[in-house]
């Protein structure tokens, strides 16, 4: 269980040491929402999507699915088959998405292209890029090496 970038700090540990499994809390994910509060006014106008964040409760809540959908394709393009599902029931806490990863050494080439397109699609590249490091040649559609 960590808050907002330790998930991120746990899961380039796992990955470093080549974790056969990772089994992850987040919580706390408010980096994300708060780049879309950055940008909402631009992107009210660019696209109806944008009412999606429009709102206070709802930026926070899209930020924080938004993280861990980024979180989910990094590790299947890292090599991870991964499941998502409740850690608790929601009747005893709101935030208890539990992340589970093992490694299979397949890595999704995808996943790569589609955790791109959404740092793309909500402006997140810049931000967050280094922080998902895919490698170029899979995210743009290369055959892999």
């Amino acid at each position: 269980h960590a808050c907002d970038t330790a998930t991120d700090d746990a899961i380039a540990f796992g990955l470093q040491k080549q974790a056969r499994a990772m089994v992850i809390v987040p919580c706390c994910q408010a980096e994300v929402a708060s780049f879309l509060r950055k940008d909402k006014a631009l992107q009210l106008g660019r696209t109806p999507l944008a009412e999606l964040w429009r709102h206070p409760l709802h930026t926070r809540e899209l930020g924080s699915q938004i993280t861990n959908v980024l979180r989910c394709l990094y590790l299947e393009a890292s090599g991870y088959q991964v499941t998502v599902t409740e850690l608790v029931g929601w009747e005893h806490s709101m935030k208890n998405e539990l992340i589970i990863a093992r490694y299979t050494g397949q890595k999704k080439r995808s996943a790569a292209q589609r955790l791109v397109a959404i740092l793309e699609e909500f402006g997140l590249l810049e931000a967050l890029g280094t922080r998902f490091p895919v490698e170029q040649k899979a995210a743009v559609g290369a055959e892999p090496a």
